[in-house]
This record gives structure tokens, sequence and C-alpha cells, in this order.
């Protein structure tokens, strides 16, 4: 997380736990990527946890290079093909399954720019009161097309789902977007993460939700075949 090491091993923690606990949940395999991403988070948050350690000492360099590319990947690369996929997933109708396909567009697009920018740009992570800000040395060209491709594919693209509340997690990603981009500018990718435990929590009730829902559509057909 972005204040200490010691808030992002816990939030690690918790958040793979969420994660295991969400993947037990899951009816078909359809639901596995949206089950994993409070693993993800937790992943994320442990190769930050591991970061703010390394960043003070010179003889842990090789670590700081590794966990910094560790979260940006996930954050830059991962995150906006992952979501909208997952959702993409989740869906059964047929004209939301078309949009949705737009999404993950935009997120492989956005993605494929930003890998490149991570492999060919300079890349620092340094520790600014409480947080840890991420420098990118990534040109100023494209910067506002990738806000905009960022935001379709991995804050818009639940807001067209019709699988129930999963457009909260989009009212999460833009609110709390919002309030890091306002707040914490310097530091918007690690505050951001900040969120990733509310975002986890209503994920596992999206899918307990939704095995409760097969699982009383199976009971259902079983006493019709009766």
């Amino acid at each position: 997380m972005c204040f200490s090491a010691t808030a992002s091993f816990g939030s690690g923690v918790i958040l793979s736990v969420i994660g295991f606990v969400s993947l037990k949940k899951i009816q078909h395999k359809s639901e596995l990527m949206f089950a994993s991403i409070p693993l993800i988070f937790g992943l994320q948050q442990i190769a930050e946890g591991m970061l703010w350690i390394s960043l003070p000492n010179p003889d842990l360099l090789n670590m700081q290079i590794i966990t910094s590319y560790i979260f940006l990947i996930v954050a830059q690369v991962i995150w906006p093909i992952w979501i909208p996929v997952s959702i993409l997933l989740l869906e059964q109708r047929s004209k939301r399954n078309n949009l949705q396909k737009y999404f993950v567009g935009f997120g492989i697009l956005v993605a494929s720019y930003l890998a490149y920018s991570l492999l060919t740009y300079t890349v620092e992570a340094k520790i600014i009161g409480h947080h840890i800000a991420y420098i990118q040395g990534y040109p100023d060209t494209f910067r506002n097309y990738v806000v905009v491709l960022y935001a379709l594919s991995a804050v818009a693209s639940p807001f067209f789902s019709h699988i129930k509340r999963v457009w909260i997690l989009g009212v999460i990603f833009s609110v709390s977007f919002i309030i890091t981009a306002i707040f914490y500018k310097y530091a918007i990718l690690s505050v951001w993460c900040f969120f990733s435990t509310i975002i986890s929590i209503f994920v596992y009730f999206i899918i307990s939700e939704n095995s409760k829902f097969e699982k009383q559509k199976s009971s259902a057909c079983l006493i019709n075949q009766y």
C-alpha cells in the first residue's frame, strides 16, 4: 500500500486471502479471471512492500528494480487488459458482449504502448513523504490518448456490464482515481492502489452472488426434470 512496507504487506496478505476465497466460489471457468482480481492486487501490494524495504538500501538495488517493474507491469500492462477481458468472459448477452470487446481492444492498445514505454524509457521509484512516486520518462506526445484509453478499458468497462453490481466497481474506480488525481498526483499509481481492498471485497460479493444464482438455477433445472 502507499503508506509503508507494513501496510503494503498487510494489505497483500488480506487481498490474497480474499482472492483465494473468491476463487473457491467460482462455478465456471469463465469466472476465473474476475475472481483472481484480488490475488493480483495482493501480488502488487507485496511487490510494493518489498520496494519500500529496498528503496532506502543501496545494496538492494536489484530488488528495487525488479519490484518497481512488477508493480508497474501490473498497474499499466495487466490491468487494462485483465479487467475488460474478465468482464467479457462473465457476459452472456451478445450485445453487451460485443461492446466489451471494444474495451478489450482499447486495453490491448494502451497496454502495448505502456509495455513498450516501460522497456524503452527510464523508470525510477522514490519515497516522497509517506508515499512511493513512480517517475517515468515517457514522452508527453501520447499522454492524453493513453489516459483516455486506460480509462475506457479499466474504468469504463464495468459500467457497461449486465452482471449484477459490476457497475459499482466502475464507480469505485472512477471516484478513487479522481480523489487520487486531485490530492496525490505525484504518487497516483501507488495511492490509487489504496482502494484495492474495497474493490476486492466487491469482487468477492459479486462472485458469491453469481455462485448463489447458478446454484439456484441448477436446482430449478433438476426440479423441472422431475
